[in-house]
């Protein structure tokens, strides 16, 4: 790709803020936390008068690798090779560090799936089909090989505070009381494949289903493909012509990782 075209191009930040009060930790998992460790001056607060060694600021956070805008690695889904279980292989060792940062960007195309987003099952996830990018594909001309897709779902609103972010995650995983997010299938995941596909994000919790998110994640991350979850503001991207960025925090040994994820839209 020419970078020049990047010079003077928009940056839309497609990463969700993570806060205690924001529905980003997946449910069981070791929820996020944000706690102050050093503060400019010795103050009482609510829990206890703060800790002040020197004239600075800093805090502690407690993160999952899959927490808030991440991507999974192989080694998420994938038992490494020697293990004896179902799927391992090669990728089995191929932790969130060794992962190209190439693999993590590229020319954008941002799929409108966001139809599918009303009137679900309660605790069920309506399935992206490849049916659907093919629907797309008629229209907005075919998929090429190293392209990034994004699936636009709008369930990014569902992102908020309150009693309302539950919707989120929480009723759909934990209650079943709430339809669950679209989310591509494991046939969808073996379409982009042999389109040439590496790299797939959503902007939803998870590239797997509601109600069975295992089988996608064997099938893509099986086949070496990048999956990047928790996006949002997609709805700020062009169908083609953006250029997607996700940088991970660099952890030897992870099955993936938080990071920032943006996309540059040049002549805007």
């Amino acid at each position: 790709m020419d970078f020049s075209v990047l010079v003077g191009a928009r940056v839309v930040d497609l990463s969700v803020t993570l806060s205690e009060s924001l529905p980003g930790s997946w449910p069981g998992h070791a929820p996020f936390s944000h706690h102050n460790w050093n503060w400019f001056a010795e103050v009482d607060g609510p829990t206890g008068r703060t800790r002040s060694a020197a004239p600075y600021q800093t805090n502690a956070i407690t993160i999952d690798e899959h927490c808030g805008t991440h991507f999974d690695a192989p080694t998420h889904f994938i038992p490494p090779p020697g293990s004896g279980l179902p799927h391992a292989g090669a990728l089995g060792e191929e932790s969130g560090e060794k992962v190209p940062l190439d693999d993590l960007m590229g020319s954008a195309v941002v799929v409108d799936v966001s139809f599918l987003s009303e009137g679900g099952e309660p605790g069920v996830s309506p399935f992206i089909e490849p049916e659907h990018i093919k629907d797309f594909e008629r229209e907005n001309g075919e998929l090429r090989a190293g392209e990034v897709v994004l699936l636009r779902t709008g369930w990014d609103r569902h992102y908020v505070e309150g009693e309302a972010g539950l919707r989120y995650m929480h009723r759909s995983l934990v209650t079943g009381t709430f339809q669950g997010w679209p989310a591509p299938s494991p046939e969808l995941a073996v379409y982009l494949d042999e389109k040439g596909v590496k790299t797939l994000g959503i902007d939803a919790p998870s590239i797997g289903s509601a109600h069975d998110g295992v089988p996608v994640h064997q099938e893509g991350l099986g086949r070496g493909m990048r999956y990047i979850e928790l996006l949002t503001n997609l709805d700020r991207l062009p169908v083609r012509g953006a250029f997607f960025v996700f940088l991970p925090i660099k952890v030897a040994g992870s099955s993936g990782g938080p990071g920032r994820a943006v996309a540059f839209v040049p002549g805007a």
